[in-house]
């Protein structure tokens, strides 16, 4: 019997890898195509997407079970699995934002249970975008993971869990609102409808998707997917119901072994009943014989008669207290075998109600699944049907198709014959090529040299245009200076005739009294006129002295046309006022005070200055 339990044991563990594997991969197709139909509804819709969202919920229930995937039993047969709370809580402490996660979720008040505050990490990990991060970290403890929480065929062990994290990377892409108080986390997921991602965003796939579309084989891939995992159910669902059988002939095995156990103590009560009933049997016939008819038989007796009447005595007392104390030994041994046989048997029979009840709820979930599978079986065969169809007319639109061909064979062997004349003129043509190349390259050296020497001669330009400028100032100098000395000249005249016609009149002697009275008010008012001139001077040194020298690290627009700098458009200090601008609004030079040269000053400035300066010669 023994050897039939450890063979049906290892049987269901062998299925139990199996089943193990087949579910991995369908969660790894199933979260490819979910994370995808989340990807181009968030790309459609263009905006933030909310719990309402379908494609949204899907993901998250398939990423819930793909985290549960392969998580280990706890001990004995009431323990149930580990939880996913427990391996999510390894991530507290590792970076701030994973504490702060966690710490959020402790506080959840809406939620009381482990697998409701693993959906709200996940939602809150979706939100902040971090959730392939988290994953990356889990992955890097795997050594931990494998020795406390994960078998090692869980899809979080294997090299799939790499495909996962590069899936949950692409989610990054969209943004999520999702409301973590409102919902009721605590309560068990429901059946995915799996119908939806065989149809389009707005119709069926085949209603205008041609036969050669790339569409088509992502559709018969997910038909694939669909029927092999309706098959997976089906033999899973026939798996449990061994599984029912096995336990119900273990449970029947078990009942027959306490049979045999209790038979097996009965026989043992009656062993230790009958030398208690011989035992009382003699007693009576010994206790009937009086104190005075033993004496007397003693006396009767011979010496050696008493000596052996004395040793039986003994030995039979010996005996008796040798029955008596392997009596209450086997009274005890009986009483510890009854009591355990009733405890294993009333735990047994407790697990065993317990698992019972499991495998009825589980069945029944996986009927309502497979009643779902069965009815998107039916849709697949519809698309079968469809599917058929369509292939008939692809096979038909093939025949016109291999027609044509024959007709574009005959007109490829007379394209053929056209291939070689022009192949002779494509070689004609191709050494004229050859011959322009090189035609273009010399004109290309030609055009270098020529830009070269526009280059130069604009340079020449420009010096030539800055050398005119400098002479036309220095004319206009000039012409002033001999204006100057004209009027002097003018002066000197009229005073030589002054001079003479002094010694002749009074009169001519009172005009240029009062010519040099006027000559005199004249000095005076340019004596007034440099004055103010040192006065402004003094003004514009002290407004230079009160300008501060503004930071280039507080300067981003210019001061005057408020255009943002750039490495194109560099920064320049006006030496005036101190203010930043760009080389537009600061391309002048003033001479001040605080300099011998010319220094860069800005357009305002630069005005402002002017006019200072041409104030005392308008005066």
């Amino acid at each position: 019997m023994i050897f039939c339990v450890f063979l049906i044991i290892c049987l269901w563990y062998q299925t139990e890898l199996d089943m193990v594997g087949v579910e991995k991969r369908n969660l790894v197709a199933l979260l490819r195509l979910v994370v995808r139909d989340v990807i181009e509804s968030s790309m459609k819709l263009g905006r933030m997407l909310d719990s309402d969202h379908i494609p949204l919920q899907h993901f998250l229930i398939v990423m819930e079970h793909s985290l549960k995937h392969g998580l280990k039993n706890r001990r004995g047969l009431l323990g149930g699995r580990k939880e996913l709370w427990d391996v999510l809580q390894l991530l507290d402490g590792r970076t701030l934002m994973a504490t702060e996660t966690i710490s959020s979720v402790r506080q959840c008040p809406t939620v009381r249970t482990n697998a409701g505050r693993s959906r709200v990490w996940l939602r809150l990990s979706l939100m902040q975008k971090r959730l392939a991060e988290y994953v990356q970290m889990l992955m890097d403890m795997r050594d931990k993971l494998q020795s406390e929480y994960y078998e090692p065929c869980a899809l979080m062990m294997t090299d799939d869990a790499i495909a996962v994290q590069g899936l949950l990377l692409g989610l990054n892409v969209i943004d999520s609102n999702l409301c973590v108080k409102e919902e009721e986390l605590d309560v068990e997921c429901g059946v995915m409808d799996l119908t939806g991602y065989l149809k389009s965003q707005h119709e069926s796939v085949f209603n205008d998707v041609p036969p050669d579309s790339p569409d088509m084989d992502v559709v018969l891939d997910q038909k694939n997917y669909i029927e092999e995992l309706n098959r997976h159910l089906n033999s899973r669902v026939t798996i449990l119901q061994k599984k029912v059988e096995t336990l119900t002939e273990a449970n029947a095995q078990l009942k027959e072994e306490l049979a045999r156990t209790r038979a097996t103590s009965f026989n043992f009560q009656d062993e230790v009943e009958g030398p208690k009933q011989s035992q009382l049997r003699l007693m009576p016939d010994v206790q009937l014989e009086s104190p005075q008819a033993t004496e007397k038989c003693i006396q009767d007796q011979t010496p050696s008669a008493g000596e052996e009447l004395t040793k039986m005595r003994e030995m039979l007392e010996e005996a008796r207290r040798e029955k008596e104390t392997v009596s209450k030994e086997l009274e005890i041994q009986v009483l510890i075998v009854l009591v355990t046989l009733f405890g294993l048997t009333m735990r047994m029979k407790t697990e065993m109600g317990t698992a019972m009840r499991l495998l009825e709820k589980d069945i029944h979930e996986k009927q309502d699944t497979v009643v779902s599978l069965r009815r998107q079986l039916d849709d697949i065969k519809n698309i079968n049907l469809e599917m058929y169809r369509k292939l008939q007319e692809c096979e038909t639109s093939m025949r016109s198709k291999s027609e044509i061909l024959g007709k574009l064979d005959a007109a490829n062997a007379s394209l053929a014959l056209q291939l070689q004349s022009h192949e002779a003129l494509i070689s004609e043509l191709e050494e004229k090529r050859v011959a322009g190349e090189e035609e273009c390259r010399k004109l290309g050296l030609r055009l270098a040299e020529r830009e070269r020497q526009c280059a130069t001669l604009e340079t020449d330009l420009k010096v030539e245009r800055e050398w005119r400028q400098a002479l036309q100032e220095s004319s206009v100098k000039d012409r002033d200076r001999a204006a100057d000395l004209l009027r002097l000249n003018q002066e000197l005249q009229v005073k030589l005739r002054q001079a003479d016609d002094v010694a002749k009149t009074r009169g001519e002697l009172e005009t240029q009294v009062h010519e040099y009275e006027k000559a005199l008010e004249e000095m005076g008012i340019h004596l007034q006129e440099s004055k103010l001139k040192v006065e402004d001077l003094r003004e514009a040194s002290q407004a230079f002295r009160s300008a501060q020298w503004a930071s280039d690290k507080d300067a981003t627009h210019c001061r005057s046309c408020e255009k943002e700098f750039n490495l194109a458009r560099r920064k320049h200090h006006c030496r005036f006022c101190g203010e930043i601008f760009c080389k537009a609004c600061s391309d002048n030079t003033m001479p001040l005070p605080s300099s011998a040269k010319p220094v860069r000053v800005c357009d305002s400035c630069h005005a402002l200055l002017l006019q200072r300066f041409s104030a005392p010669s308008t005066r």
